[in-house]
C-alpha cells in the first residue's frame, strides 16, 4: 500500500523541475510520514544539480518542516500531530553517534546520498511504477509529504510558523552551529565571515547572538552585505578587493580571533587565515582549503573543517528556536517565500544571489 503526494522532481542536471504526483512507501516500524509545511532550499541542493550525487529521477529538499501524519509500530518519541522539523539521517550505533556527534556518522553518505534505504529499497516511485531516488540527505523534502527515520525528526512548538522552521534546517545550523559549537565564539571576540548567503548570515546573526564586539563580513554582491549589517554585522567588506587581507584587517581593528568561510573560494579563505591571531582558528563549510593550507601564515593556526554545523540537531534546533524568539536571530529578514511550483525561479534567485533564503510552500 503505498501514499500518493506531490513533488518536485529534478530528471537532470540541466532540466528544470518537474511537478508530479508519485507513490510514498508506507512507513516502516521505525519511520515516520511526515505532511510538509515548507521546505527551505539550500546550497547543497544546488551542489546535488551541478555534481550529481543521487541517479536521475530524483527529489531533493533536506530543510523540511511540517505535522506528523504516521507512525511505524515501534517509534515512541514522535506522534501523529506532532509539529517536526526534518534533519539528515544518521545510524545511531557507530563511534561517532553514541558519542552525540551524528554529522560524523560512518554511515552519512550511504544513508543521505544512495537515494534509497539502507537495504537498497526505493521508498518512491512514479504512477507507473519506476523508481526514483529519494531520502537526499535523509528526506527528499521538496514534496507534499516525506518518509524519514524516526530519528531524524525534531518535534518543534505547535504555534511556530513551518516557515520560520524550515529556515533552521541546513544553511542556519551550518552557520550558526560553526560560529556556537566549532569555534564556540564569546563575548568581546573579533570574527570575521567570508560568504554573506543563508550559511554566512546565519553565522552573523550567531556571532552577534554571542556578544561578538565585531564581525565583518565579506561578500562581492552589495546587497548581501546590506543584508548582513542589517542581521549583525559590524563591518562589510566587498570580496573582490585585491587587497582583501588588509581591508579586513582594517575592518577588524586588528586580527580575527575566529574566522569562518562559507564561500569556498580559496582566495577569500586565504585572506581570512592571514588575519587571523597567532592560535586564531578557522572553520571551513565549503571548499577552498588547499591553497590557505600551503601559506606559511598558517602556522600556529587551527583549520577545522564543519559538517551540518557539528550539532545533534534534537539538542540545537530547539536552542535556535529560543534564539530566534528571543530577537536574537532574525530569520524573517532573510526568509522569501516561493510556492513549490516555482522553484526552478527560486533556484535562480538563489543562484543570482537576489534571495539568500528561499522557502518552498507545497
Amino acid at each position: 500500500m503505498t501514499t500518493t503526494i506531490t513533488a518536485a522532481v529534478s530528471r537532470g542536471a540541466q532540466s528544470p523541475f518537474t511537478i508530479e504526483n508519485l507513490d510514498l512507501d508506507d512507513p516502516r516500524p521505525d519511520e515516520v510520514v511526515v505532511r510538509i509545511g515548507a521546505t527551505g532550499l539550500c546550497h547543497s541542493d544546488i551542489a546535488a544539480l551541478d555534481h550529481p550525487m543521487l541517479e536521475w529521477p530524483a527529489v531533493l529538499g533536506h530543510e523540511g518542516a511540517g505535522v506528523v501524519e504516521r507512525v511505524g509500530d515501534h517509534v515512541t518519541d514522535v506522534k501523529v500531530g506532532d509539529h517536526v522539523a526534518t534533519s539528515f539521517a544518521w545510524c545511531g550505533h557507530c563511534a561517532a553517534c553514541l558519542q552525540g556527534r551524528p554529522t560524523r556518522c560512518a554511515s552519512m553518505r550511504e544513508l543521505n546520498f544512495s537515494g534509497v534505504r539502507a537495504d537498497g529499497s526505493h521508498l518512491l516511485h512514479t504512477e507507473d511504477g519506476a523508481p526514483v531516488s529519494g531520502r537526499f540527505m535523509g528526506q527528499s523534502a521538496f514534496a507534499s509529504h516525506v518518509l524519514v527515520p524516526a530519528s531524524s525528526v525534531i518535534v518543534v512548538p505547535d504555534d511556530l510558523d513551518p516557515v520560520i522552521v524550515a529556515g533552521l534546517g541546513c544553511a542556519l545550523q551550518t552557520g550558526a552551529g560553526s560560529i556556537l559549537n566549532a569555534l564556540r565564539v564569546t563575548a568581546g571576540d573579533h570574527v570575521v565571515i567570508s560568504g554573506a548567503g543563508s550559511v554566512g548570515l546565519a553565522a552573523v546573526m550567531a556571532a552577534r547572538a554571542a556578544g561578538a564586539t565585531r564581525i565583518v563580513a565579506v561578500d562581492m554582491l552589495p546587497s548581501r552585505r546590506d543584508l548582513a549589517s542589517r542581521v549583525g554585522a559590524t563591518h562589510t567588506v566587498d570580496g573582490a578587493r585585491e587587497d582583501l587581507a588588509a581591508a579586513i584587517h582594517e575592518a577588524l581593528g586588528g586580527p580575527a580571533d575566529v574566522a569562518f568561510d562559507a564561500s569556498g573560494a580559496p582566495d577569500a579563505v586565504l585572506a581570512d587565515v592571514t588575519v587571523l591571531k597567532a592560535d586564531g582558528r578557522i572553520a571551513l563549510a565549503a571548499g577552498g582549503f588547499s591553497k590557505a593550507a600551503q601559506s606559511p601564515v598558517a602556522t600556529g593556526k587551527s583549520v577545522v573543517n564543519v559538517l551540518v554545523g557539528d550539532q545533534m540537531p534534537h539538542v540545537f534546533i530547539p536552542r535556535l528556536i529560543d534564539l530566534y524568539r528571543s530577537g536574537l536571530i532574525d530569520l524573517d529578514a532573510v526568509i522569501t517565500r516561493y510556492p513549490l511550483a516555482d522553484i526552478d525561479r527560486a533556484l535562480a534567485d538563489t543562484r543570482a544571489g537576489t534571495t539568500a533564503k528561499a522557502i518552498l510552500i507545497p
